[in-house]
C-alpha cells in the first residue's frame, strides 16, 4: 500500500451489499456510505457506516481514494441521494403558498408542490434547497444563473 491507500477494501456480496474489510481482515457487511455535507461539501467527509449504525470509517477527502473504492462508493450514493436540479422553472399555479411548481430538472420536467415559503432554503449567497410536498427535495445550484422568467418567478417566494 502507498500512502494514498485506505486501510480498507470495499467490494460486493452476491445480494449487492457494500462489503467493508478492514486491514485487519474483519468484514463488515451493508455498509452504507454517508457523506458529512451532502450539499455543500459533498467532497469532504464520507463516513462508512455498519448495519448498527456505528461509524466503521471516516474518509476526510473522497479525492484521496483510489478509483476503484470511489466507484463503488459513487455508485452507492447514487442510489442513495435523489437531490434533482432545477434548470428552469416553467410556472407555478399561485403566488401564495400551498403552489404547484411546473419545473424543468437534470432528471426530467416534473412538478411538486411548495407548501410554504419556508420550505425554501438558502443554501450560501445563491443556491437554494426546495422541499417538495412529496419529500424530494430540489437544488438549485445558482438561482443568478436561472433564466430571467425563471428568477422572477422564483424571486416571489423568497
Amino acid at each position: 500500500m502507498n500512502n494514498n491507500d485506505p486501510d480498507f477494501q470495499l467490494e460486493r456480496d452476491a445480494f449487492g451489499r457494500l462489503v467493508l474489510v478492514l486491514a485487519s481482515g474483519e468484514r463488515h457487511e451493508g455498509v452504507l456510505p454517508v457523506r458529512a455535507f451532502p450539499i455543500t461539501s459533498p467532497e469532504e467527509g464520507l463516513s462508512l457506516v455498519g448495519t448498527e449504525g456505528r461509524e466503521l470509517v471516516w474518509v476526510p477527502q473522497t479525492s484521496s481514494l483510489p478509483p476503484a473504492v470511489w466507484a463503488l462508493l459513487s455508485e452507492e450514493l447514487a442510489n442513495r441521494e435523489f437531490v434533482p436540479e432545477i434548470r428552469r422553472l416553467k410556472a407555478v399555479s399561485t403566488f401564495s403558498t400551498p403552489s404547484v411548481w411546473t419545473v424543468e430538472t437534470d432528471r426530467g420536467d416534473t412538478e411538486f408542490v411548495l407548501k410554504t415559503e419556508e420550505d425554501i432554503r438558502r443554501l450560501g449567497r445563491a443556491g437554494l434547497l426546495i422541499a417538495g410536498g412529496a419529500g424530494v427535495q430540489f437544488r438549485v445550484r445558482d438561482m443568478l444563473a436561472l433564466d430571467r422568467a425563471s428568477r422572477r418567478l422564483l424571486e416571489r417566494f423568497l
